[in-house]
């Protein structure tokens, strides 16, 4: 009668919640967005590291921890809003 999760933790929740969310959304945002450019190009027109580009297009490291600089530096080169380079 009752869910599965119903007296989890929010924390369980939250967790499994995300996993769904990002199998139904396979691509980041900066993925999406990069079409126009390789991760190279875009590594070295932004002055970003190679290395963290793709760390973040592959959710090893999260982008919505980046260094205001650093998304600012990335968004200028892709003709983005900062925003739009933010996973929700």
């Amino acid at each position: 009668m009752y869910y599965t999760l119903h007296e989890a933790d929010v924390s369980k929740f939250a967790e499994i919640a995300d996993a769904r969310i990002r199998e139904h959304f396979a691509e980041t945002n900066l993925k999406r967005i990069r079409t126009a450019c390789s991760q190279a190009e875009l590594a070295k027109k932004s002055g970003v590291g190679l290395r963290s580009i793709q760390l973040y297009e592959q959710r090893q490291k999260d982008i919505n921890k980046a260094s205001a600089e650093s998304l600012y530096k990335i968004s200028k080169v892709l003709g983005c809003a900062m925003e739009d380079l933010l996973e929700r």
